[in-house]
């Protein structure tokens, strides 16, 4: 029985190198987008007490990974639908297409907006993070909030990258092992 075999038709994708290469650049893609994720994970962590920090950090990675795996299962199936929804300029727009134009335009508008506040930081106000100390709760919800705007583009990073679902999956899961190893 070759392994091809033994792992199924979602795993097919073992035997083909450049499957390998497109593994490879989403880790580290989705490595470099996280990084962002855990700034403010940290920036969130540092108000609790010192005793609730690792704790803090450890759930709220954790959820990331759970929240990512549920956007990119939800946003594989939609972009499974090929059939054009409608026609503009000649051209039939399929879901996928509408997905995969928005996420673009996501994408664009956020690098436009760290770009931004890289050249002018004193123009950028942290409105997300208070100067208070959090309760682990408060700490959490807002870890989740954040993470669910993070992982957008890294989902959405997946998506365009690649047809095959256990790519995707592979990358984010790798991607959130490194994130929570770095965050110890």
């Amino acid at each position: 029985m070759q392994l091809v075999e033994f792992l199924g038709p979602h795993f097919a994708f073992v035997s083909d190198p450049t499957a390998w290469v497109a593994l490879l650049t989403l880790v580290v893609l989705e490595i470099v987008l996280g990084i962002d994720n855990l700034i403010f994970i940290s920036i969130l962590t540092n108000k609790l007490p010192e005793a609730q920090r690792a704790r803090a950090r450890r759930l709220g990675i954790s959820a990331a990974l759970v929240m990512r795996l549920i956007l990119l299962a939800t946003i594989s199936i939609i972009v499974q639908l090929t059939t054009p929804v409608f026609t503009a300029f000649g051209h039939g727009f399929s879901w996928r297409d509408l997905i995969l134009i928005a996420g673009g335009l996501f994408l664009v508008w956020k690098a436009t907006r760290e770009i931004h506040h890289t050249v002018d930081p004193q123009d950028h106000q942290d409105t997300m993070v208070g100067t208070l100390q959090l309760s682990l709760a408060g700490a959490i919800f807002q870890i989740l909030l954040l993470d669910l705007v993070f992982s957008i583009d890294s989902i959405i990073t997946a998506v365009g990258m690649t047809d095959e679902i256990a790519i995707m999956y592979i990358a984010v899961i790798v991607a959130v092992s490194v994130m929570m190893l770095a965050a110890t």
